[in-house]
């Protein structure tokens, strides 16, 4: 069953057929159908009651068409009752009252989530720090130097690439060079004797360039190998003393390395 809602002009056609003829009219009402007793924009009507609603009306008299002072006539059609209406959508329906249980329990919740709140409030639990917040003078992580020495690395890969990119270059650039003046010594000679040995040449230098860069890096690795195996040796240039001298009088000052007539501090002499 299609339930639509009532215009004003089905309003206006259902009062008039309950007045011309209310038992007719009383006929559209069924027991499984909305009621018509107190029509009213937005009530329910279903569209088989429209349709017994519109053959009423076509049974009445023309004269009829207004009731009252109404300024608009009565529709009569089916097709003009059906204008402007739209499905009707029930309202929802009540929400079911809160039992006594339901009260108390709620009451109970609000009372234990204040008492909650205040305690919290006289005693706030402690706040949550990272480790930089609760020890800020502690060093950074993997030693001082750890940023320094990372710094460093990046910059001698970036230097060592470099270099390797030259130096392909440089061997790119010496194969071509001997290759073409090879090709220009020889040019009394057939081509396919230019051409082997402009390759033959050309492959030479390769070789050579080859072995020389080897001999270099291996050369460059062994000094490396040496400078780390050398032992680190530290010097202590001066002291700060506190305390008392040989006499028994307090004593405050440098402490020199013995032998030095010179002081020295942070790299300056005086």
């Amino acid at each position: 069953m299609v339930l639509l809602t009532m215009t004003p002009g089905i309003v206006r056609a259902v009062a008039k057929a309950e007045e011309s003829s209310p038992a007719e009219h009383a006929s559209l009402q069924r027991a499984d159908e909305p009621t018509l007793a107190d029509p009213k924009e937005g009530n329910p009507i279903s569209h088989s009651q429209l349709i017994d609603l519109s053959k009423l009306l076509k049974k009445l008299p023309a004269d009829q068409d207004s009731i009252q002072d109404a300024e608009e006539p009565i529709s009569r059609s089916l097709a003009s009752l059906l204008a402007n209406t739209a499905v009707y959508t029930p309202p929802p329906p009540p929400k079911p009252t809160k039992t006594r249980e339901y009260k108390a329990l709620m009451s109970r919740l609000r009372a234990e989530q204040e008492a909650l709140s205040y305690e919290r409030m006289l005693h706030p639990p402690p706040t949550r720090e990272t480790f930089s917040q609760r020890f800020p003078r502690a060093p950074e992580p993997f030693s001082i130097g750890a940023t320094q020495t990372t710094s460093e690395e990046d910059d001698l890969s970036y230097e060592e690439v470099h270099r390797q990119i030259i130096l392909i270059i440089n061997i790119l650039i010496s194969i071509v060079c001997v290759a073409v003046f090879i090709w220009v010594a020889a040019r009394h000679w057939s081509v396919g004797s230019r051409l082997g040995l402009s390759m033959g040449g050309s492959f030479g230098i390769a070789v050579a360039e080859v072995a020389v860069y080897s001999g270099y890096v291996r050369k460059v690795k062994e000094a490396k190998r040496l400078e780390k195996k050398k032992p680190e040796i530290k010097e202590i240039v001066k002291t700060w003393v506190l305390g008392e001298d040989d006499d028994g009088a307090e004593a405050t000052g440098w402490k020199e390395k013995e032998g030095d007539g010179i002081r020295f501090r942070k790299g300056k002499h005086r």
